[in-house]
């Protein structure tokens, strides 16, 4: 054989070869390591904009938990207010009919002292016809002496 013409059949040979795979092996592989590219960039891409938008939704969270803490202290001095308000109102209320309590026993207290001395009068009364009767010896005749017993009624 000649050392030649092998050389040549070889060289054919992968110049063939070469051509086979330039043709029909390189680009799907090639095409397949841009996909490849493209999918890893995309990836990446993706994971700065999350980190963007995650780094945007960790402030809009703290704005809302600061506004939440703003007005959940707001809320709680209001019902704070609103309850020492009410506490006052009771007892501005408890006092007025406190004293209107007060003012009704102090009235009963008069009326019962008024009822208090008629009755104290009548038996004053009584006693004073009783006694006189005794010093005179005899009867004496209420109806006969109303006047009498009015008059001293009026007069103790």
């Amino acid at each position: 054989m000649n050392i030649n013409a092998t050389l040549f059949a070889q060289a054919l040979v992968f110049a063939i070869l070469i051509w086979f795979t330039m043709k029909f092996i390189w680009p799907p592989i090639a095409k397949a390591l841009d996909e490849r590219a493209l999918k890893i960039s995309e990836g990446l891409a993706a994971s700065e904009k999350a980190k963007t938008e995650l780094a945007a939704a960790n402030q809009r969270v703290e704005a809302e938990l600061s506004q939440s803490r703003n007005e959940s202290a707001t809320r709680l001095a209001d019902a704070e207010r609103r309850a020492q308000a009410l506490i006052e109102e009771a007892k501005a209320r408890a006092n007025d009919e406190a004293a209107k309590i007060v003012a009704a026993a102090r009235q009963e207290a008069e009326q019962q002292v008024i009822k208090a001395r008629e009755a104290l009068r009548e038996q004053v009364a009584v006693l004073a016809v009783k006694g006189a009767e005794q010093i005179l010896r005899k009867e004496v005749n209420a109806g006969v002496h109303a006047d009498l017993l009015n008059r001293l009624k009026t007069e103790l």
